[in-house]
């Protein structure tokens, strides 16, 4: 559940006054350069932003502005000697040219002989006036302006001030430039998925479709569709379940991985990692789960035939999606400390839901299918122990390992739990001898003349690549970054569209009040005061300190946010409301509850800035 991902877009505009310019102001195409003398790789960039100015002409307006390289001296001297110049267009873009004509083995005698041989007259060394200052100073600003837009490598390219992340051969560059269908498909589809609340608004839309289509003409229909039959026949035996319950139980599997995974890697490496740092968060799950469990004991009569009672785990849940994302929404409003802290509660809370669906809230056990899943998972344990990293064997006994859950009874999303805990990590890897062997693979293919250039890397070098690939990531790493977008864009969105449609009836509300209002109230009072409860015995007792970059006031405005059940509340809702009335019901308070809690909660952190006296 990453926060915020970093800024793609150029902070500061192109401006004519202060930039290094090459083309007309009114150019179709605008490309940034952030680079770097004294740099092998921005040296062969700009052959190709040569070339690519030939190519485009009047139609291209380029601009370089300083990155140089981190921890280099000489990078950083030549930078402020070409700045040196910049009151004169013609004088800097000479000394640009021959600062990276020589940016392979750049050296201080290098710049001292540029320097003198361009009759510059200007000493590297610094010096006390303005020109060195304005120039140092200049440096400075792109330097900025790069961490601003999310510069991690130098060379990065900006097109019309969008970051362009792909390779900058001629080919793959000139696309781009050119805003291909394909290209601008792409990156649009990239900016979306990066917008911290995507995951928030899919859910939202989805959830709304469901609901208007349930209300309308064609409900009936809608809702039926979710009730079909779907499975397969096989020698005489066969495997049916309804598509909605192929979705909840089979495809919601997905969902369980990734915040398996999630849970995995936030105790092993993530903010949760360390004792002192994760009994805060821990606590205010703790917290959050407890107070509304208990509240809606509380407030929720038995119902008919004590159906009504079985509900009290739909308002332990948060929705992360939802909360991350109005968090995000509201920018440097919200203390990033804060954000951390909601994410590793929810985290915590993940667990929790995961724990009563598993206990509570399963069927009859089959022992013969336990014993299945449990030898499915000592195989498991065996290709992790064996150090077996690829994937697909896990998939294949993941796959076992759901039909055994499953049928014995027992919900069988928590396979995908079970999975995620099995899933190999593996030591960091030496990058620089990564480096080092793909560097000598390819220079090896260099060699090979026309040969590459027709028919591009031999199979052994690919196949070398794609080993030293594999390896900069682990493969739970892996599957996290490549699984979790397919659980947010689509897993989610699909549950919400099966889940969320409800048919509003009146006789809904005056038969089931006291289970709707107890719900309701259980997520928006129950949850930030079990937060602000369970958070201030643990500071009390002196188990955790918290962090001083938030108020009290802020953290109550974060505990509210955790009052947005939805997702998983919803799936708790289905699983302890089998009759069709009361899963209503408990829909419209689940609905209710977490739109007064984004409310509160937004309006809590909307003016709630940390203050000292309120710490």
């Amino acid at each position: 559940m990453t926060l915020e991902a970093p800024s793609n877009r150029l902070d500061r505009p192109v401006d004519e006054a202060n930039d290094h310019i090459l083309g007309p102001p009114d150019a179709e195409i605008t490309l940034v350069e952030y680079g770097s003398y004294g740099d092998q790789p921005s040296s062969a960039a700009h052959e190709r932003v040569v070339k690519m100015r030939h190519r485009f002409g009047s139609r291209l307006r380029y601009v370089f502005r300083h990155r140089p390289v981190p921890g280099s001296d000489i990078a950083r001297h030549a930078a402020e000697l070409a700045e040196s110049y910049a009151d004169d267009p013609a004088h800097f873009w000479n000394v640009h040219v021959a600062l990276m004509a020589r940016s392979n083995k750049l050296t201080k005698e290098d710049l001292n002989t540029l320097a003198a041989d361009l009759s510059l007259g200007v000493d590297t060394a610094p010096q006390e006036d303005d020109t060195v200052a304005r120039a140092a100073a200049r440096v400075d600003a792109d330097i900025e302006s790069a961490a601003e837009s999310g510069v991690a490598v130098t060379p990065t390219f900006f097109i019309n001030d969008r970051r362009y992340d792909g390779p900058w051969d001629a080919g793959s560059l000139s696309e781009a430039m050119l805003g291909s269908l394909g290209h601008v498909v792409h990156s649009a589809a990239l900016d979306f998925a990066k917008w911290a609340p995507s995951t928030g608004i899919m859910l939202l839309l989805a959830t709304a479709l469901a609901v208007m289509l349930s209300n309308s003409m064609i409900g009936p229909g809608f809702n039926d569709l979710w009730n079909q039959p779907l499975g397969f026949i096989f020698a005489g035996a066969g495997f049916e379940l309804s598509l909605r319950h192929w979705i909840n139980d089979g495809l919601l599997v997905i969902f369980f991985l990734v915040v398996g995974l999630e849970i995995k890697r936030e105790f092993t490496v993530g903010h949760l990692a360390s004792q002192r740092a994760a009994m805060l968060p821990i606590a205010a799950a703790i917290g959050g789960m407890a107070v509304p469990a208990m509240l809606y004991l509380i407030l929720v009569p038995e119902g008919p035939a004590g159906a009504w009672s079985l509900g009290w785990g739909v308002p332990m849940a948060t929705d992360t999606a939802f909360a991350v994302a109005l968090i995000a929404m509201m920018g440097r409003r919200v203390p990033i400390e804060l954000r951390v802290f909601l994410t590793a509660a929810a985290i915590v809370d993940d667990i929790g839901a995961i724990i009563v669906v598993a206990i509570f809230y399963s069927g009859n056990l089959h022992f013969s299918y336990l014993a299945g899943a449990a030898a499915i998972v000592g195989l498991l344990a065996l290709l992790n122990k064996g150090g077996i990293y690829r994937a697909s064997p896990y998939v294949l006994l993941g796959i076992g390992l759901w039909i055994c859950v499953y049928s014995s009874g027992i919900h069988g999303t928590l396979a995908g739990v079970i999975l995620a805990v099995f899933i190999p990590t593996r030591p960091p890897p030496n990058l620089r001898a990564l480096m080092l062997q793909a560097d000598a693979i390819l220079t090896a293919e260099t060699q090979r003349g026309k040969e590459v250039l027709r028919y591009g890397p031999s199979e052994p070098s690919l196949e070398a690549l794609d080993a030293i690939h594999d390896r900069l990531e682990s493969p739970a790493d892996r599957m996290l970054r490549h699984v979790a977008p397919r659980s947010s864009f689509l897993v989610l969105p699909v549950f919400a569209l099966a889940n969320a449609g409800v048919a509003v009836d009146t006789d809904v509300f005056s038969d089931h009040l006291p289970l709707m209002m107890g719900t309701a109230m259980a997520l928006v009072i129950g949850k930030p005061l079990g937060f602000i409860a369970a958070t201030a015995a643990t500071v009390w007792l002196g188990i955790a300190a918290k962090p001083a970059n938030y108020s009290w006031r802020q953290l109550a405005g974060a505990g509210a946010l955790a009052g947005i059940g939805f997702t998983m509340s919803l799936f708790i809702a289905s699983q302890a409301f089998p009759q069709e009335s009361d899963y209503a019901a408990v829909k419209i308070a689940i609905f209710l509850g977490s739109i007064f809690s984004a409310i509160i909660g937004v309006a809590i952190l909307w003016n709630g800035r940390s203050d000292p006296d309120s710490r």
